[in-house]
């Protein structure tokens, strides 16, 4: 009686609790590098620079954490993810709070860099909380509130730093936003184990949700829908794979490669509106500081709205496919470039135009993060995860730099049809990739499943 009792218990449901903390953290982390952005002409009035040295202080820190990337995968993979998540956070602050003590643009320079190093096993290590954490039938919505955190830190950057300045001055802007990482990394090792069978805070029910894989597949046999898809299927090439259970096996997997690639174009594209825009509003719209500070924000309120309803739509509507959104987002930014060539003065005009851009860039953005997921073992998924945020990470450290080097030479036209261009390539990439689908579940996700099922009988009142 007592163990039907318990085996009715309700499952917890901890897991979005983890969600709202990693987005939280990531919200501080986005916020940590955004802030140069909105620093940077007021840090030029002090240290006069050049359009592509400035573009190169942009870029140094996107270059620093490109390199941590595949170094954090491994990392993360041997040691767990609570250790490693919970130290790069704290030096992710303390080098956040160093870059307002700067005197030259080599000390500028170099905390720009430590801090890139410290914030680069941040990525890795929520989306490998989401992959442990998450069924397969929700991770595109994780990862869509986590990368809604990328974006909700440019949010806030603009109107909080554009007041700190107001009052203080651009160094103080780097004190205010060292402190909130240092309490939640904190929070994040007390709170958050590396697996939800080591948590207190999940009882068995959530657990056998949690590892429950036997909808972990785009198409089942019998499956009404799936004839609604077939077409789609076609297009974006849906095929049977072998889960990649080696670390070699992900460098030679072109799917892996591939997504790499196409995300580097991406998020260069991002950090050139999270990097430039304060600037282009400035210098070419000539909106006043306070003007600035509410359009600046718009992409990344758009963003938030893209990252969420993509990871919604991928998961829920397309059923776990991933590559549409990756594809419509690559697409819809083409033409979004090109309107930005021509686009109006007026700020809430201009901030509209900048919403409508940041949501359809963002559409295809968790996808990102999600695909590796159906091709990578749950043991070498940080790894392959590295793989491609390091893609992603190098363009965009490349990115500010070339937009500063087009801006000597020609002007932003220019630099908005090179976006264009490269969204394009994007698309491109996308076509030559699969769309995974598990060719066997009899692997680790599996293995997890049989021992959620097996605490579930074994010790149903865990909780």
């Amino acid at each position: 009686m007592k163990n039907h009792s318990q085996s009715s218990e309700k499952p917890t449901r901890f897991r979005w609790i983890v969600a709202g903390l990693f987005f939280l953290v990531y919200t501080v982390a986005s916020a940590d590098r955004a802030n140069l952005g909105v620093a940077l002409p007021f840090i030029r009035k002090e240290f006069p620079m050049t359009n592509a040295e400035a573009g190169a202080l942009l870029s140094i820190f996107l270059l620093a954490y490109a390199l941590a990337q595949i170094p954090s995968g491994f990392a993360s993979s041997r040691f767990g993810v609570r250790r490693i998540f919970s130290f790069s956070m704290i030096a992710t602050s303390v080098f956040t709070g160093l870059m307002g003590t700067v005197s030259s643009i080599v000390g500028l320079k170099v905390c720009r860099f430590f801090l890139g190093v410290a914030e680069g096993p941040l990525p890795i290590g929520i989306a490998s909380t989401i992959n442990n954490w998450f069924p397969a039938k929700e991770k595109g919505t994780a990862t869509g509130i986590f990368l809604a955190a990328v974006k909700f830190g440019p949010v806030l950057v603009p109107p909080i730093c554009v007041a700190i300045v107001a009052v203080w001055g651009w160094r103080e802007i780097f004190y205010f936003f060292a402190v909130p990482g240092i309490l939640l990394s904190v929070m994040w090792y007390f709170v958050v184990a590396n697996h939800p069978s080591e948590s207190r805070f999940v009882n068995a029910q959530e657990l056998a949700h949690i590892t429950d894989e036997t909808d972990n597949v785009i198409i089942q046999s019998g499956d009404r829908k799936q004839h609604s898809f077939k077409r789609l299927d076609k297009f974006i090439r849906v095929s049977e794979v072998e889960p990649i259970t080696t670390s070699k096996g992900l460098f030679r997997s072109w799917n892996v490669i591939g997504c790499s690639l196409g995300y580097s174009f991406q998020v260069g594209i991002s950090m050139i509106m999270l990097s430039w825009i304060p600037t282009y509003l400035i210098t070419v719209k000539n909106f006043s500081i306070m003007n600035m500070g509410f359009v600046a924000a718009a992409p990344w309120v758009g963003a938030i709205f893209g990252n969420l309803l993509g990871g919604i739509l991928s998961d829920r509507v397309l059923e776990k496919r991933r590559k549409p959104g990756m594809m419509l987002s690559a697409l819809a930014t083409t033409g979004m470039m090109y309107a930005l060539v021509n686009s109006p003065n007026d700020p809430t005009l201009y901030a509209a135009l900048l919403f409508t851009t940041g949501t359809l860039i963002s559409i295809g953005y968790s996808s990102y993060m999600v695909y590796p997921m159906g091709l990578a073992s749950k043991k070498v998924f940080p790894i392959a995860s590295s793989i491609v945020n390091t893609g992603g990470q190098l363009g965009g450290a490349a990115a500010p730099f070339l937009v500063g080097l087009l801006l000597d030479s020609y002007g932003w036209n220019q630099v908005f049809i090179c976006m264009a261009a490269a969204s394009f390539v994007t698309l491109l990439i996308l076509f030559t990739i699969k769309e995974p689908i598990p060719a066997t579940l009899k692997n680790d996700e599996q293995e997890a499943s049989e021992a959620g099922e097996k605490l579930l009988t074994l010790a149903p009142g865990k909780g």
